[in-house]
């Protein structure tokens, strides 16, 4: 049974060469499977908690490597749902000199949207049950809550996680575009979206954001003063690039850790691995909440050094091995 249920886009990210558009004619690009709960799904998996994805793809061949990638990692399908018209979406990724990318638009659309915007609440509902009956976590992120019909189904699955006695993670995962193709990649969330994303972060036990995000959605970035505001009191990661991550909670003074020093190819998925890095130890039982932020920063710290977000994604021994071999 699936100790983290993960709901929310699985897409195709289109990663162009370092400084060139994925968009432009003749530029040579790579094709990576991702979306931050499928990541965040196959990167438990990989470390050896037992996880499941709960997301609605197109009957396309996106869809069918996503299946085929779950079937190898052993990631839970029961709440995978398949959408007959619309397809899977694909993501313009563009990356810099430094390996951080930036989203750049879709491709795919045939005129009815993507299947991720159309996960169903009524077929999620009776998927739900079983999947949240020995469940620790329900983890998802902002971007269902862009479209009427994936927000419905994702309050569905709070509503029915928090009956069964589940704790809710969210990973702000802001993205602009993803609630106005036209918008700047850059910007914050207006004021209506605030209203939109605020009440499902009221409903965590573990809340991760970007220092950006943290600073748009609660006007500063220190992690206890932002659980304080919150009716939960979560644990409240802020991660910030290569600038220290802090942690705390209105019960747990803030905490910061150095970043890993790595070379960067490419940071797409690195703060899901950081996310199932950390789920993972909460889910083995660890109480050392500095081992575990390093164990998740390890994860992240590896996963930058490969191309994409789940191919570079390692396991448990090779995340200690790391460490180990740092000292």
């Amino acid at each position: 049974m699936a100790a983290v249920v993960c709901l929310g886009e699985g897409l195709l990210d289109r990663l162009g060469p370092p400084g060139l558009d994925p968009a432009a004619a003749g530029v040579p690009t790579q094709d990576c499977l991702g979306g931050a709960p499928a990541n965040a799904a196959c990167g438990l998996a990989r470390l050896g908690t037992a996880s499941a994805y709960v997301g609605r793809l197109g009957r396309d061949g996106i869809g069918a490597r996503f299946a085929q990638l779950f079937n190898a990692r052993g990631v839970d399908q029961r709440g995978l749902q398949w959408d007959p018209q619309r397809p899977s979406r694909i993501v313009l990724v563009q990356r810099d000199a430094a390996g951080e990318r930036r989203f750049g638009g879709f491709a795919g659309d045939l005129g009815q949207g993507f299947a991720d915007q159309a996960l169903d609440a009524g077929q999620l509902s009776a998927a739900l049950g079983p999947l949240l009956a020995q469940a620790r976590w329900l983890l998802l992120g902002t971007i269902p809550l862009a479209t009427p019909a994936a927000a419905q189904a994702a309050w569905l699955a709070v509503r029915q996680a928090a009956a069964a006695g589940v704790a809710v993670a969210v990973d702000v995962n802001w993205r602009p575009t993803f609630w106005d193709p036209q918008a700047d990649p850059a910007a914050g969330p207006t004021q209506t979206q605030r209203q939109q994303i605020l009440p499902l972060l009221q409903q965590a036990r573990l809340l991760k954001c970007a220092a950006e995000e943290a600073q748009w959605l609660f006007g500063g970035t220190d992690p206890a003063a932002i659980s304080a505001t919150l009716p939960l009191a979560p644990l409240v990661v802020v991660s910030d690039g290569a600038a220290p991550l802090r942690w705390g909670s209105a019960a747990v003074a803030t905490m910061a850790m150095p970043a890993f020093s790595v070379g960067v190819l490419d940071t797409t998925g690195a703060g899901d691995a950081f996310t199932a890095g950390l789920l993972h130890g909460l889910c083995q039982g660890s109480t050392d909440l500095e081992r575990s932020m390093r164990f998740a920063c390890a994860c992240g710290a590896l996963v930058c050094q490969g191309a994409g977000a789940i191919e570079p994604q390692p396991t448990a021994a090779q995340v200690e091995a790391w460490l180990a071999a740092r000292g």
